[in-house]
């Protein structure tokens, strides 16, 4: 049996994510689907899921799924959206598809894959030799366009730190993939 959490927990749990995360939360969805309204209610859904997560004792580190579940949220919403249009356009033409695919598959020369495939590769393996914390700053603010600002806040330190932090991983990365020399 679980040990189950107390409403004075919960609220205060709520008060935390509220405070820490809905600006990053609402700037994360906001870039993604443009409607202050849908970012809003992406928002309260991350939450809401958050703390029915943590109501059965299912989350040792609410901060390190914040973004996780937002992600999911927005896959699920993508899929949804999906199956909508499909079912409303009705029938998918063959012939489309043929030329579509068709065109797809020749603009891919086995060799260009490879290359990409391995440079994608490439950095990973140098992400993943940085530290936690600075891969987690680098993925932020290179991929998610977070806010410098933003970001600081979201792990409680100061934006100075942030952009060293980001000047690391980018001069390790220039060096680990770029050709570059020391």
């Amino acid at each position: 049996m679980r040990p189950s959490i107390e409403p004075r927990s919960i609220d205060a749990l709520r008060a935390r994510l509220d405070e820490r995360f809905r600006g990053p939360l609402m700037s994360f969805f906001l870039r993604r689907v443009r409607d202050p309204a849908e970012a809003e209610d992406l928002t309260q859904e991350v939450f809401a899921k958050l703390l029915t997560a943590a109501a059965r004792g299912e989350i040792e580190d609410v901060d390190a799924l914040v973004f996780v579940t937002a992600g999911n949220l927005l896959k699920d919403r993508g899929r949804k959206a999906a199956r909508r249009a499909q079912a409303s356009a009705g029938a998918i033409d063959p012939a489309l598809v043929r030329e579509l695919t068709h065109e797809f598959v020749e603009d891919r020369d086995p060799e260009r894959v490879l290359l990409a495939r391995e440079s994608f590769a490439a950095v990973l393996a140098a992400l993943d030799e940085l530290g936690q914390r600075t891969r987690d700053i680098y993925v932020l603010f290179r991929l998610e366009n977070m806010k410098q600002k933003e970001i600081a806040e979201l792990f409680g330190i100061a934006r100075s730190t942030v952009e060293k932090e980001v000047m690391k991983a980018t001069l390790h990365l220039a060096l680990r993939c770029g050709g570059a020399r020391p």
